[in-house]
């Protein structure tokens, strides 16, 4: 369910604003879109996993919450971020 090593430095690498960029909302957003996906497929076998359910519902918030962050502060970083996700406004 949670994702690797390897899967986590690509995502990092991929939406980093500069070298060694780890936290910024973009990282963060894009990380968190990717447990979201793994939790989402874990559902599909395991329809009655209620804890897990309320721990994907945070992660939804906090995602949206950084979403919110990010279009508040650059429309422009926001709208790429969501395009290059996929994720519907």
């Amino acid at each position: 369910m949670s994702i690797t090593a390897e899967k986590k430095a690509e995502l990092i690498k991929e939406f980093a604003t500069k070298e060694g960029d780890t936290g910024s909302p973009e990282v963060q957003i894009a990380i968190l879109s990717e447990r979201i996906s793994n939790l989402t497929e874990h559902f599909k076998d395991h329809k009655k996993d209620k804890h897990s359910r309320r721990g994907l519902l945070a992660l939804v918030s906090k995602r949206r919450r950084l979403l919110d962050y990010l279009k508040g502060n650059s429309e422009e970083r926001y709208l790429d971020t969501i395009k290059r996700l996929g994720i519907r406004k």
